[in-house]
């Protein structure tokens, strides 16, 4: 199956806190999404591996994607390097998306800022013709594949955006598919330990931060992303 846009997170919520709204957007607009999750998330604190990935199925479902994989890397202990690469690599390969979006530059969880190397440095290294990767389910070689478009979401620190996506009448939705994770969240009849992003502050500033970015840009709600390089335009009317 070959996708528009690959999502990638290092753990299974990174997507849709970072950019559920977007997905939901261009999934309305036709275009067909998927999303790869590095990890289980097993480390955290709240929920087991087997809740998120119950969670995780939801999320996808509730935005409408196409696929949803996970590649089980070792939560808070993958790194970036040929092994991991090569894995990212093949999930390129096989989907041919024409644009990635991953992980923050930098961010409070380590795995968030290595994750959003790894990814990088994979999606420039799938395009490569003597990097030779085949489908582990039916060992047929895969044909090298590189991304137009790399762009990076903005999770838990304020990043300045390169640009920002309007998101307005698709915020419901990617609240929705972010409160699928119920274990993670902040819920008041939880007996588990609380956590950075359990507490009620964290869920309403998902909100927040959506209706800052779009103030600034004169719309309701938006997401913010940086880049790799400069993304061309054909017009100047194609900015707003």
């Amino acid at each position: 199956m070959k996708l528009d846009i690959l999502a990638f997170g290092a753990h299974p919520d990174d997507v849709e806190l970072g950019c559920g709204g977007t997905i939901a957007k261009e999934i309305a607009n036709g275009k067909k999404v998927g999303i790869i999750d590095l990890t289980r998330g097993e480390l955290g604190t709240r929920g087991t591996a087997e809740t998120r990935d119950a969670e995780a199925a939801e999320a996808g479902r509730i935005l409408g994607i196409a696929i949803r994989e996970n590649l089980g890397f070792a939560d808070g202990f993958f790194v970036n390097d040929k092994s991991h690469q090569l894995e990212i690599i093949k999930m390129i390969r096989k989907y041919q998306p024409e644009m990635v979006l991953c992980n923050a530059i930098d961010d409070r969880h380590i795995d968030h800022g290595k994750g959003s190397d790894v990814v990088s440095n994979a999606c420039f290294l799938s395009g490569l013709l003597k990097i030779e990767t085949t489908l582990s389910d039916t060992n047929t070689p895969q044909k090298p594949w590189r991304p137009k478009l790399v762009f990076h979401y903005i999770q838990w620190k304020y990043l300045e955006p390169d640009f920002v996506v309007d998101i307005s009448g698709f915020m419901e939705k990617k609240l929705a598919a972010v409160y699928a994770y119920k274990t993670q969240f902040f819920d008041p009849k939880s007996k588990e330990p609380e956590t950075p992003i359990s507490s009620k502050n964290f869920t309403d500033s998902v909100d927040y931060r959506a209706r800052d970015l779009g103030r600034i840009v004169g719309v309701n709600y938006a997401e913010g992303f940086t880049v790799e390089r400069y993304p061309a335009i054909n017009s100047l009317f194609d900015l707003k």
